[in-house]
């Protein structure tokens, strides 16, 4: 799939997906938003970072995270995660998604580069 060269649709997702479901919502919304050819960063910040998790069980729509993770690191989207939230657990991440470590500073850099932004 070739996309165009465009400033990028920026999804920042902070919601906690042991929590909420809004974190896998913004994520599939993502999923979307590359699939209709459109550039696209995802940002975790904060507990968002646990869309990662190894085991999905504990996240709420766990089934689902699973399978948009699957469909974004097969399509080499890349997370940009902000670097002091990443966990230091083993079984985190554990599929390899590849990742981006940011810093606030970057991600305010990504926001300002953006086409339009997505919050969660």
């Amino acid at each position: 799939m070739t996309r165009p060269m465009t400033e990028p649709v920026v999804v920042v997702i902070s919601a906690d997906p042991r929590e909420t479901h809004r974190a896998n919502e913004a994520m599939r919304i993502g999923l979307g938003i590359v699939s209709g050819e459109n550039e696209v960063t995802l940002v975790l910040t904060g507990a968002a970072v646990h869309l990662l998790d190894d085991d999905t069980d504990a996240l709420v729509d766990g089934d689902d995270i699973a399978k948009f993770r699957a469909n974004l690191r097969a399509l080499g989207i890349p997370f940009h995660m902000e670097a002091d939230a990443v966990p230091r657990e083993a079984d985190w991440n554990r599929d390899g998604h590849p990742v981006v470590l940011v810093t606030r500073a970057d991600i305010a850099d990504l926001l300002s580069r953006g086409r339009r932004f997505v919050m969660f």
